[in-house]
């Protein structure tokens, strides 16, 4: 209302109550910082935000972050870490090796390519050493690591380990359908060492990267791979304007509906990317923010593509705004090396 009032920019600090999904790192009910600017454009909005959280972290922590922020597009980020809010402190990412077992006679794999599936993988350094084949082929007490895939979602845990000299093995079924050129290829495709552990996850792509980007965060915080005196804050462009309900069969909003498509994507709507940014730091998004959508039958065209018809919602010619917040309890919660501070706000 601001916006149509005639005011071309304000801040407002909001207490919320969360309408999307919880985890461990959101609550009911949070304090965040909204700003509102109109006729902006998208790099002017995210080097404003850099520099406000550039200051806060050093006037607080004595801390210099990078300028510019690292950039990542979603489609890169699902792709190398199997998430949208990845913590780029260590390593691991996530390596394709589907062409790799085009063809292989492990029913596991040929089955799941032949679905439209991917077979990705992670190697954990000296990872052989670490975790011996009963953790990783059953859950329970003493299968951690399995029961982490499991809790994903994971049918099993395939594995190959790399011996002291250079051999490999784990799944008999695994290991015997490889011949030396697939092992050469997959060996140098996830730069595998003597006593390295390759851990692979099978399916479809969206099941696929949750299970890595689980195991990958689980096996960083066992083995300390993180560095702790590293700071990781990036942004996230590019998200996808929807994604598939299965429950529904039907397209909805990855953020919601009043996002503004990529302009160069409104002949295909339906794969489009939104003018859409989260800033990442450690892990966590700790800001997201958009263009809204201000031309009516850009409006109508989303809705449409959600199941919506105009007579089922308002007008929406506006102002070109682009809409950004910031997750109060969880900057300060970073800041303060207090992760408590959450339920205390």
């Amino acid at each position: 209302m601001l916006m149509v009032a005639g005011f071309d920019k304000y801040y407002q600090v909001a207490r919320c109550f969360r309408d999307e999904d919880l985890r461990a790192d959101r609550q009911p009910e949070f304090t965040q910082l909204d700003m509102e600017m109109a006729f902006t454009p998208l790099e002017d909005m995210l080097s404003l935000n850099e520099e406000l959280i550039r200051k806060v972290f050093l006037e607080i922590k004595g801390v210099e972050l990078p300028n510019p922020f690292p950039r990542l597009t979603y489609a890169e980020a699902m792709n190398r870490y199997g998430s949208d809010r990845p913590d780029t402190r260590f390593d691991l990412e996530l390596k394709d090796v589907s062409d790799i077992f085009s063809g292989s006679s492990f029913k596991v794999l040929s089955d799941s390519l032949e679905c439209g599936g991917v077979i990705k993988v992670i190697c954990v350094p000296s990872g052989a050493k670490k975790y011996s084949n009963s953790v990783l082929k059953k859950s329970g007490a003493n299968g951690g690591i399995y029961n982490e895939a499991h809790k994903s979602g994971a049918k099993g845990l395939p594995f190959l380990k790399i011996t002291e000299n250079g051999d490999i093995e784990g799944i008999s079924a695994l290991v015997s359908s490889m011949d030396s050129a697939t092992r050469e290829d997959l060996l140098r495709r996830c730069s595998a060492g003597p006593s390295d552990l390759i851990l692979f996850a099978v399916g479809h792509h969206a099941s696929v990267n949750k299970t890595l980007d689980r195991l990958r965060v689980y096996v960083a915080h066992e083995l300390g791979l993180i560095d702790h005196a590293r700071h990781s804050i990036l942004w996230i462009t590019d998200f996808p304007m929807f994604e598939w309900n299965d429950s529904e069969q039907r397209l909805e909003a990855l953020h919601h509906p009043f996002t503004a498509p990529n302009p160069e994507d409104m002949n295909n709507l339906a794969s489009a990317r939104a003018l859409a940014y989260d800033m990442v730091y450690n892990g966590v998004e700790i800001g997201g923010g958009s263009l809204r959508i201000y031309k009516r039958d850009i409006q109508q065209k989303v809705l449409e593509t959600v199941g919506i018809s105009m007579e089922q919602a308002s007008t929406c010619d506006s102002i070109p705004s682009l809409i950004y917040v910031f997750h109060l309890v969880s900057i300060f919660s970073y800041l303060l090396s207090e992760l408590m501070l959450a339920g205390k706000i």
